[in-house]
């Protein structure tokens, strides 16, 4: 079943940018240019993820966050700011509200897809983040090379191809062929279905 999500951004061409992108990885996208149209957008579509943006008109991130956490009827909502505010007072503010990830902007679309992935993933499992991603000895079990099982532990934590890449010492490209044959070998279409079955191998499912 696709996943909705909803995204809060005011800049319309950011907006219009970000709708296109998770709708190519299969995302049912609904979109509000404000806090107050957001905010009663999540309580009438009951999205499976909220992205949002801090600096808006009229009511903004923290605000929305703020009243999503105080309704018992969408308290749970996964909720990911994506914003130019970096800085460690920022984040804090944002993790005291509630907020489950901070994604700072100017983000790659690689580092979006994987976020959100790794928030759905968890989300469905009913961890609230707190999955202990399985050693790659343990991901090979599943027909994967010790390559693509430490692929997959990375991306299992919500790194991005590049980063990746870094921690493994792979070119990029490597890297993205190493995630291709990951979706090949567990049967999976894209990032949140290979997050899901990394976090359901870990958790000791068949």
């Amino acid at each position: 079943m696709k996943r909705r999500i909803l995204l809060i951004e005011d800049e319309p061409q950011v907006r219009l940018n970000l709708v296109q992108l998770l709708e190519l990885e299969g995302y049912i996208v609904t979109a509000a240019a404000d806090g107050e149209k957001g905010l009663a957008a999540v309580r009438t579509e009951r999205p499976d993820l909220v992205l949002c943006d801090i600096t808006m008109p009229q009511l903004d991130g923290y605000g929305v966050l703020r009243e999503l956490r105080a309704d018992p009827a969408v308290a749970d909502t996964p909720f990911i700011f994506l914003t130019a505010k970096a800085t460690l007072a920022d984040l804090r503010a944002g993790m005291n509200l509630g907020a489950d990830d901070y994604l700072p902007k100017p983000f790659s679309s690689d580092e979006l897809i994987t976020a959100v992935a790794a928030r759905l993933a968890r989300a469905t499992l009913g961890q609230t983040g707190r999955t202990t991603v399985a050693p790659p000895e343990v991901l090979e079990r599943v027909g994967l090379t010790r390559r693509e099982a430490e692929v997959l532990h990375w991306l299992a934590q919500g790194k991005s191809n590049p980063e990746i890449a870094t921690i493994l010492a792979l070119g990029l490209a490597t890297v993205k062929t190493h995630v291709l044959h990951v979706f090949e070998k567990l049967g999976v279409e894209n990032r949140s279905g290979a997050v899901l079955r990394a976090l359901e191998i870990s958790a000791g499912e068949p």
